[in-house]
């Protein structure tokens, strides 16, 4: 019974790690202009999670 939760709380860490980093990842997509650096950073959010949006949300 504790392994299954033990479990399940490494499933929940590397989700919030996961979404931590791919955050990140958007912020820095958002700022750089340089194309090649652009290629790189959305493979890198394609690899952590295929189907992630690359669109950066807008703060209004």
């Amino acid at each position: 019974m504790a392994t299954h939760r033990a479990e399940r709380v490494r499933e929940i860490r590397r989700r919030r790690h996961r979404r931590k980093k791919l955050r990140k990842l958007r912020e820095r997509l958002a700022a750089t202009k340089d194309q090649a650096e652009r290629e790189r950073i959305i493979q890198k959010i394609r690899r952590i999670s295929p189907r992630a949006p690359l669109e950066v949300p807008r703060s209004s």
